[in-house]
């Protein structure tokens, strides 16, 4: 699998894939080696199907676990392998759209009340107030801190897009004490104790800590302050169209969703049972 790996890694990275894509692929891949005992050159058709009806029957996977999987293997062997693929696309499962959980402002400044440390606090308020994803998140450098223009540069997010998105005045006041404090250089979230910038799963831990401190019972993750940074502005009646640019996304639709769980379209319309005579 050592040749076969870097090989694949090498297909990836010629064609622009991410790096959590590649690291992502080249996992899936190797549970398949495992799972088999055997090179993926010595399987085919029949294996990677019954693999993938493993994953789905018996490990209970979700679909888009399933998926990762099927597309990496895809990868491997029509562009690494240079064989032919005959495995049918998997069939999208009909599931109900879930809405996502959304957090108050006052749950969020309890959160920040209760992070662990400043460079906690900090990434946590710049998160939510720029709404960003975590990996956009710790992947910021200094020089994407624009004062001047009150903007975050996001290079490279979601999709290989970079974009501006707004930089708080608040922000701005806890960036320059966290400067004074830790005078990052490079990374503005550099890691503890090793080169590079912090990890997403730290900084995941670090959320759930300050949420569960505050007390805050909500099945809330930390991309949870990406939702709630939309919602609120949705709010605020920031036009849907100025959010779906903050956010990054490619598809309207896909920042609608925020529709759904703001309070101002609700607050406007009074329940019946409020109108009932006594």
């Amino acid at each position: 699998m050592g040749i076969l790996r870097e090989q694949m890694a090498e297909d990836l990275r010629l064609r622009n894939y991410s790096p959590r894509t590649i690291e992502s692929y080249l996992a899936c891949v190797q549970q398949f080696v495992v799972y088999w005992r055997r090179s993926p050159r010595e399987l085919g058709t029949a294996e990677i199907r019954q693999y993938l009806d493993y994953l789905l029957t018996q490990r209970r996977l979700a679909f888009s676990s399933v998926n990762i999987a099927y597309n990496a293997l895809r990868f491997c062997y029509q562009t690494t392998l240079q064989q032919s693929w005959d495995v049918a696309k998997l069939p999208r499962p009909k599931q109900g759209k879930l809405l996502p959980v959304v957090l108050s402002q006052q749950e969020v400044e309890a959160i920040l009340v209760h992070a662990s440390s400043l460079k906690v606090r900090t990434i946590l308020a710049v998160i939510y107030s720029a709404g960003l994803r975590v990996s956009e998140g710790v992947q910021l450098r200094v020089a994407d801190i624009d004062s001047q223009r009150m903007t975050i540069r996001v290079c490279q997010g979601k999709g290989r897009q970079d974009r501006y998105t707004l930089l708080a005045t608040r922000t701005l006041h806890l960036l320059r004490e966290y400067w004074r404090r830790y005078r990052p250089t490079t990374w503005l979230f550099p890691g503890y104790g090793q080169h590079g910038h912090l990890t997403d799963r730290r900084v995941q831990k670090a959320f759930y800590d300050a949420m569960h401190a505050a007390g805050i019972q909500k099945q809330a993750g930390i991309h949870s302050l990406r939702h709630s940074f939309a919602t609120h502005l949705l709010e605020q009646g920031t036009d849907v169209r100025y959010i779906q640019q903050l956010l990054g996304h490619r598809h309207l639709e896909t920042t609608a969703i925020y529709l759904k769980v703001g309070r101002r379209a609700l607050a406007s319309i009074n329940s019946p049972f409020d109108q009932a005579s006594d």
